[in-house]
């Protein structure tokens, strides 16, 4: 049994055309198949219409108004959603940045999702990333196995991916950015060691390569047996 998880940053369903086109969006989303999708720079508005045309549940993390809309990151998912938080990770006076954690549920095994859009500048997000590990991966409030994804904004390997790789399992899925000839790898899915990827790709259509400028990142995951306990001899 296998969940498939996307990673998706919209540009507020801006298109390379300079259309606002969110059909479009959900339609590159038709074409994935996910059972967890993760939005960034997604209006509120946009999310509910997205979750409503994919049949999903979906929970939203504000970090600002845009339009005098709430705008941030959502997570649209087929897996029941039994909580959910916003976290902020916003460093200074730089642009508000934050994530989002859902919990939810794969067969009997707890999941916590989290989505986060980190900053540009370098040391922004090595502070980010080490707030995302030490208050949010370690938290009291995590007692599953946990997923994280986003536009990680990391242009070259650095802080970021040490961070998380020294917590978590990944793979170099792809380049995503600019889609229609990507050269860097922003967006990411990392998944906790309980959590086995059975396959990781960047996800090419003609139409993703026109409906954001990021393309979307798609993992399948499965969870690993749980370990039985010895028989005692004798």
């Amino acid at each position: 049994m296998t969940f498939t998880v996307t990673s998706y940053n919209i540009h507020r369903g801006a298109g390379l055309d300079g259309r606002v086109a969110v059909g479009r969006i959900g339609a590159v989303l038709e074409e994935i198949d996910a059972d967890v999708v993760a939005l960034q720079e997604v209006l509120r508005p946009q999310a509910e219409e997205l979750a409503d045309r994919l049949g999903m549940g979906f929970a939203m993390g504000v970090t600002r108004l845009c339009g005098g809309h709430p705008f941030g990151n959502a997570i649209l998912t087929r897996l029941p959603v039994r909580g959910h938080h916003a976290f902020d990770l916003s460093h200074r006076r730089r642009e508000p940045r934050g994530g989002l954690r859902v919990d939810t549920a794969f067969g009997d095994r707890p999941v916590h999702l989290f989505n986060v859009h980190l900053g540009l500048a370098i040391r922004e997000r090595a502070q980010q990333v080490r707030a995302l590990v030490r208050e949010q991966l370690a938290g009291h409030h995590v007692s599953g196995l946990r997923v994280v994804v986003g536009d990680l904004n990391e242009w070259f390997p650095g802080a970021v991916n040490r961070a998380l790789a020294r917590e978590l399992l990944g793979r170099r899925i792809g380049r995503t950015h600019p889609a229609p000839l990507p050269l860097f790898r922003l967006d990411r899915i990392y998944w906790d060691h309980g959590l086995y990827a059975e396959r990781t790709h960047v996800h090419r259509s003609p139409l993703a390569r026109v409906a954001s400028d990021h393309l979307p990142v798609v993992a399948r995951l499965a969870a690993l047996p749980r370990a039985r306990p010895l028989a005692r001899l004798g």
